[in-house]
């Protein structure tokens, strides 16, 4: 199997695809009235910095997500009938002239997408506890003016109309499956991601507002089948590409800056290694799981075709995984050769 990943210089507000050509969306724009963005949003819409600088924090939080509706419009073109559209995406909390308040990114993002015609479906709280022992904010130990602190942002997930089709039985669908363990975690409503996959990341949330590689690697896997093509119009550093690429899809990805997509062969050094050790710790963690529930005696009712254990559905016999065995530069990006994974 041949998966090929393009990354191209480009506006999340003007996408170079055609329509109905995008089957996953997976992407966490700027947030608005994080300070981290206000130059970028400010760059979009100089009005924005001018109420940044009279104080004028609604109207700041409106202009900035007006700057985004085009993307969501390019999002309702380009995905098609019954794709899936998740997108992280975190409330900021921010004193302006002197008043604090917290700014509801998520519930206006809720708002653009239902506009332009998506489903919204149930969304994800992923927490990322903060450590700080002075983390609480205000008054302190005296009511009434002291302020919990975010530890969580929103992945929001939209369905582009009704639910997609397929023939009956094909082979991908059925090859891409999941496991039942992995969906009892992977669809809770509570994700808890810190410092999670360190080994195929080998980097956190920075500056850059990158965010881990299990979340991306986790909706892939969750919304979309082997082949598809997945896109992510806010790329960023590339971790919806890499967990598109760990995971046997196609992708595309636009940014506006050029050097971050200069900068992705470094992310994917050592990929083949790293797709083998995702491999083997997915099915590693299964075949533990059998052995906890046969030594609890219970039922693992069918085989699989391609492993040596048992699963616990129907659904599950002909999952299939597949690692990365080579990745070469093209003239768009790139291209990953992947093979059945043999343990």
């Amino acid at each position: 199997m041949q998966t090929e990943h393009v990354t191209a210089v480009g506006d999340a507000r003007d996408l170079a695809l055609a329509d109905d050509s995008i089957d996953l969306v997976v992407t966490s724009p700027p947030y608005p009235m994080i300070e981290l963005w206000d130059d970028l949003f400010a760059d979009l819409d100089p009005a924005i910095g001018d109420h940044l600088d009279r104080g004028a924090g609604d109207a700041a939080f409106e202009a900035m997500h007006a700057a985004l509706a085009p993307a969501w419009d390019e999002l309702a073109r380009v995905l098609k009938p019954g794709g899936i559209a998740c997108i992280n995406v975190g409330d900021a909390t921010r004193s302006i002239d002197d008043e604090f308040q917290q700014y509801p990114n998520h519930a206006a993002v809720v708002e653009a997408m239902r506009e332009r015609g998506f489903r919204s479906l149930p969304d994800v709280l992923w927490r990322k506890p903060v450590n700080r022992l002075t983390k609480f904010m205000g008054s302190g130990m005296v009511p009434t003016n002291a302020y919990t602190t975010l530890e969580h942002e929103y992945i929001l997930v939209f369905r582009n109309g009704s639910t997609r089709e397929f023939p009956p039985g094909e082979r991908r669908r059925y090859e891409s499956a999941y496991f039942w363990e992995e969906r009892n975690d992977w669809f809770s409503d509570l994700w808890t991601l810190t410092g999670t996959d360190q080994a195929l990341d080998g980097e956190g949330r920075d500056r850059s507002g990158a965010f881990p590689l299990q979340l991306p690697l986790r909706l892939v896997n969750m919304y979309s089948v082997y082949g598809d093509r997945v896109l992510d119009p806010f790329w960023g550093t590339g971790t919806t590409t890499l967990a598109a690429m760990l995971a046997g899809r196609n992708s595309v990805g636009f940014d506006r800056d050029r050097a971050l997509l200069a900068g992705f062969d470094d992310r994917i050094a050592g990929l083949e290694a790293r797709s083998r050790s995702y491999v083997e710790r997915r099915l590693d963690n299964h075949r533990e799981f059998v052995a906890e529930r046969e030594a609890a005696d219970e039922e693992l009712g069918y085989d699989v075709e391609h492993y040596d254990f048992p699963v616990v559905t129907k659904q599950e016999r002909r999952i299939r995984l597949y690692a990365v065995e080579d990745v070469r530069p093209t003239a768009g990006g790139y291209a990953v050769e992947h093979a059945p994974f043999e343990p």
